[in-house]
């Protein structure tokens, strides 16, 4: 597919059929997460593959919005591999992450999966129920799966401001 085509097709899935995805096809998913740009390449990312009901079940305790996905992935930051802004020590590891989770997202819709970016979770409740040690943070949790035949993007999605209320030149 077309890059630009792709990007304003994607929409955020939030109601997914029951159909399995396939070990390749999250494979795929997840070489496309690991070759995504990161500061100074460090490449702090950890991510989380959930695919079996017991840890989908868990993960419906840290956030209702899995919208009964048959498998998420849970993208987190290893605060302690992350690249370090040297001017005021800016961590850059959920910089990072973010950009590992748009790999994730139109990865899985240029396969033909939906996905949605939940990042309404309980973080504590998450790093207790997925065993995180202290230096790993979830970021933000992806609920993946085929699109159910009558999901439909929101009712905001083409909703955009104007290009010159986001865009500034030179300078504020």
């Amino acid at each position: 597919m077309e890059f630009s085509q792709l990007v304003k097709d994607r929409y955020s899935v939030r109601k997914f059929s029951n159909q399995p995805v396939a070990e390749s096809t999250v494979q795929a998913i997840l070489e496309l997460a690991r070759v995504a740009p990161t500061a100074v390449n460090k490449q702090p990312q950890r991510i989380l593959v959930l695919r079996t009901a017991k840890d989908m079940e868990k993960l419906k305790e840290c956030t209702p919005y899995t919208f009964d996905a048959p498998m998420a992935l849970a993208v987190c930051c290893n605060h302690d591999e992350a690249w370090v802004r040297p001017y005021d020590s800016y961590n850059s590891g959920v910089i990072d992450a973010a950009i590992i989770g748009t790999h994730i997202m139109l990865a899985a819709h240029d396969l033909g999966l939906g996905s949605t970016w939940v990042g309404h979770f309980d973080p504590a409740v998450f790093r207790k129920a997925y065993n995180l040690p202290a230096n790993i943070e979830p970021v933000a949790l992806f609920p993946i799966g085929y699109p159910a035949p009558d999901a439909k993007p929101a009712h905001l999605h083409a909703k955009r401001r104007p290009q010159d209320e986001t865009t500034v030149y030179d300078s504020f």
